[in-house]
């Protein structure tokens, strides 16, 4: 195994992490070793206080059991401290070290184990991806830092270990709490600025700086996002807050789902189409035509599968959509009316004779339309399989005021389409047989 290094930008990021700061995060692109890090620093923290107790956690379970306790904290105890003996119990699920301290991991969207975990004390309370931490959650989380723990270094007499709060993300809105709080240095409820700035420490890490431990092309990758997503994965800045958004990037992230065995069985299947705004179907210079595949599962979550959006032809998007419906076991399409009317139900039942199709008029605006499903969003009622960054760009141009994008939304349209027709039909229309409908592969960051 090659011995392991400390990038010089990691050496800085340390320095941070040892200060007499209480709170400190971490901030930046993607795969910058922001998490390895701070994982790092609590085993560091666990091993030099015997008996002392900490916490690494996440809003979902599910995403710091796969993430940092089958990922990253087995890599780095094997890069950063080879030789040192620990169990995972994966019935309660946390580490213990020989001198017997532990490192609990758990998620704040299960109340049973955050109930379980939020009623001991720690030394350490790691919050990995705060960007999809409720404040209100970590302001629960913080009142469990009390833990009163002694490091014991061989030949030295004991000494108070203390009490610290690490944090990390990739920079969601200005509009965050952690912004708000770290960068502002002001309380994220007055708006008053913090009467102890000096124990809220930040530091920036791009992935640039973690650059010998990426994978060949993996900063290519980055290159190639939109410049929305660019700017928050590849260089790690602060999106400015977007006045009366309705999709907030943070509650997307909260709830995506990045493993298939996430997925329940799919009580229904719709193919949404939004049309150019030109309402010429005919016309392959027109904006793109909108194509989202949405289920609903048994658990009465809407998930987002596809996007399948494309700008061509009507003989080539009637049969990307007919594919998909044929591809997902969908149930239905549907499409909206005010733009290209009959000939979009032409095009599908050409691409496919007999495809169910439901035609949708648009009498309200986008922002009335869009509403109910943003909240469906926030709540975690509408999730997304996987990323999605041309249609999540779209969506996060939705406010109050209006659509402040650049083009038309048709793959935020199409999106709106899907849910709301799954979600306005479960009570109306009785619920056929379940069955597994496999997603397609994605590009995770």
């Amino acid at each position: 195994m090659a011995e392991f290094a400390l990038t010089p930008k990691q050496q800085e990021a340390m320095a941070v992490l040892a200060s007499d700061a209480r709170h400190i995060m971490l901030f930046g692109g993607s795969r910058s070793g922001k998490t390895f890090l701070l994982c790092r620093a609590v085993a560091l923290r666990a091993l030099k206080a015997p008996e002392s107790r900490h916490a690494i956690l996440r809003f979902r379970f599910n995403h710091v059991k796969n993430s940092v306790v089958l990922d990253t904290w087995p890599k780095m105890m094997a890069l950063c401290f080879p030789g040192v003996k620990y169990t995972i119990s994966k019935t309660d699920w946390y580490c213990e070290f020989e001198n017997g301290s532990q490192v609990w991991f758990g998620g704040l969207d299960d109340k049973e184990r955050s109930e379980k975990i939020l009623g001991m004390e720690f030394v350490t309370i790691y919050l990995n991806e705060c960007s999809q931490i409720p404040q209100s959650s970590r302001d629960i989380v913080v009142t469990r830092l009390a833990q009163q723990a002694e490091q014991k270094i061989s030949g030295l007499p004991p000494v108070p270990l203390a009490t610290r709060m690490y944090y990390d993300c990739n920079p969601p809105s200005k509009a965050h709490w952690s912004y708000k709080l770290f960068v502002l240095k002001k309380d994220p409820d007055t708006g008053e600025l913090l009467r102890d700035p000096q124990n809220y420490a930040h530091f920036k890490i791009s992935p640039q700086d973690n650059v010998q431990n990426l994978s060949d092309g993996y900063l290519q990758t980055l290159e190639g996002l939109g410049a929305r997503l660019r700017k928050r994965f590849l260089e790690g800045d602060w999106a400015d807050a977007t006045a009366g958004a309705l999709f907030n990037e943070s509650d997307i992230d909260k709830w995506r789902v990045l493993d298939s065995d996430e997925l329940p069985e799919m009580l229904r299947v719709v193919i949404g189409v939004d049309p150019s705004g030109s309402g010429d179907v005919n016309n392959t210079d027109n904006d793109a035509i909108g194509i989202a595949v949405g289920a609903l599962g048994v658990d009465g979550i809407g998930y987002l599968l596809a996007d399948l959006t494309v700008k061509a032809g009507p003989a080539t998007w009637g049969k990307v959509a007919t594919d998909a419906y044929d591809r997902f076991k969908a149930n239905l399409v549907v499409g909206e009316a005010n733009f290209g009317g009959a000939m979009v139900q032409h095009v599908i039942q050409t691409a496919r004779p007999r495809t169910p199709y439901k035609a949708v008029t648009a009498t309200r605006g986008k922002f009335v339309r869009a509403e109910p499903v943003a909240a469906l969003t926030e709540t975690g009622k509408v999730r997304h399989v996987g990323y999605f960054p041309e249609l999540e760009g779209e969506l996060a141009a939705f406010t109050t005021n209006g659509f402040i994008g650049d083009h038309s939304p048709n793959r935020a349209d199409a999106y709106v389409w899907v849910f709301t027709e799954l979600f306005g039909a479960i009570v109306a229309e009785q619920k056929p047989k379940a069955r597994r409908v496999a997603p397609p592969n994605w590009r995770a960051f």
